[in-house]
């Protein structure tokens, strides 16, 4: 790739770099006459717009059914699409069908973007990608079409259908229904509901996961990293639903007036949602404070690595527990499945853990000195916006200007991975080689 020869640019800033031109030019399209219905819209809404879309998060300002014309939705869903696949991985596909060379100054950068440890492979791996990626989307396009063309005709029902199964695999939350209703219309249809919660879950496990799993087929030929992937969500979706079924079953606005078998699904959709996804089948508004507690941990810890959702990942709170109980037990090495995890991943897992904990407090310390508004509200709409999840308590559109630059700049560090953010603003040093003497301090 002839322009990233001639950047002197690490893999970490040339990924920033990446990220922030597909945002300017969303921005710059969105906010061009033919994409809003009324010809006109706020820079920082557009900015605000485009920044959802490619860091696949779904917080919207404006409402995407109603406020942009067909041109400026499909705007959108092209941003997300290039957002869930990565900058990398869409611009390496495209200069493969183009039969451009892919550089070893690629190879590093997408070895970053992937969060792989080797290099071999990788182009390979992208074309996997990009396959697996096409199927599972037009799989969603002809589920969703069977309801959609129906009862909209077939061009409404052909955009509805591309457009939600390109925003429920990406995870990024972003639906055209109108009055910023997201699926609350469809919670009981299981055809619409169903097909978009199997496509978020299905991007949220990670590229890298779901080729293994088509590769090896069995348990137990997958790799330690599958193993716990699959474990962990598997654990978070089945605690989290029965959180979900207890705490919301007898609420009037949520699950109170559902029939059981509506109560258990809703339940299974909205503990899956907060892990990036974004579409919900209740009012978040109407959900009790210890639900929106309970979704605020979903949230942080999202999806899985190399996927299309966001937060600190799956594996890296495991790593963090993982060395928990290795300290508890007095051992000084973390053992999954019979393997040790190298002491460089745990610290990197820490840092990753730290630096989010660190943003997001700053953030929402930044929210309630700018921001007139409940303080949980606030603290779940941040949390969304860092974990790219989109889901909101309705405050969004009533943010100050300084509000949404916040947001945005949260949705860009949780895209990003705020290591990989750190990486791109600092410059690292080279290591001395000086070993320095060793002394103890009290800690705890």
């Amino acid at each position: 790739m002839g322009v990233i020869k001639s950047l002197s640019l690490s893999p970490a800033r040339f990924l920033a770099a990446g990220f922030a031109l597909m945002i300017v030019l969303g921005t710059v399209l969105l906010s061009l006459p033919f994409a809003t219905v009324n010809g006109q819209i706020s820079i920082i809404d557009a900015l605000f717009t485009a920044t959802s879309a490619v860091c696949v998060t779904g917080l919207v300002v404006v409402d995407t059914g109603s406020y942009f014309t067909v041109s400026g939705q499909l705007v959108i869903m092209f941003l997300i699409l290039g957002g869930a696949l990565g900058f990398m991985t869409s611009a390496t596909l495209i200069f493969v069908l183009l039969g451009k060379n892919i550089t070893l100054k690629d190879r590093l950068i997408i070895k970053e973007a992937l969060n792989m440890d080797s290099m071999q492979g990788l182009v390979k791996l992208i074309l996997a990608i990009g396959k697996m990626a096409s199927i599972t989307i037009l799989s969603g396009v002809f589920l969703l079409g069977l309801r959609f063309i129906p009862q909209m005709g077939w061009e409404k029902g052909l955009l509805f259908s591309f457009f939600h199964a390109v925003s429920a695999f990406g995870n990024a939350g972003f639906d055209l229904f109108g009055n910023f209703r997201s699926l609350t219309g469809y919670a009981g249809d299981l055809l619409v509901s169903g097909t978009i919660l199997l496509l978020f879950i299905f991007g949220g496990l990670g590229f890298t996961v779901i080729l293994d799993i088509f590769q090896h087929r069995k348990m137990s030929r997958f790799s330690l990293h599958t193993k716990l992937v699959l474990n962990f969500t598997a654990f978070l979706l089945l605690s989290g639903t029965l959180f979900f079924f207890f705490l919301e079953y007898n609420n009037p606005e949520t699950l109170g007036s559902f029939s059981a078998g509506r109560k258990i699904f809703s339940s299974l959709f909205m503990a899956a949602t907060p892990r990036t996804a974004g579409f919900n089948v209740v009012p978040i508004e109407s959900l009790k404070p210890a639900t929106m507690f309970f979704m605020l941990i979903l949230m942080f810890i999202g999806a899985s690595p190399a996927s299309t959702g966001g937060g600190v990942k799956t594996t890296t709170f495991l790593l963090i527990i993982g060395a928990v109980r290795s300290l508890l037990k007095g051992s000084g090495e973390v053992i999954f499945g019979e393997k040790r995890i190298p002491s460089n991943l745990i610290f990197k897992a820490l840092a990753i853990i730290c630096l989010s904990i660190f943003l997001i407090f700053f953030v929402i310390l930044a929210m309630t000195i700018l921001e007139n508004k409940p303080f949980l509200a606030l603290t779940f709409e941040v949390f969304s916006a860092f974990g790219t999840v989109g889901l909101s308590t309705g405050i969004t559109p009533e943010l100050t200007a300084g509000g949404k630059i916040l947001l945005i700049i949260t949705m860009y560090a949780g895209r990003l991975g705020p290591l990989t953010m750190l990486y791109a603003l600092t410059r690292r040093s080279k290591a001395s080689g000086l070993r320095y003497p060793e002394e103890r301090i009290l800690i705890g």
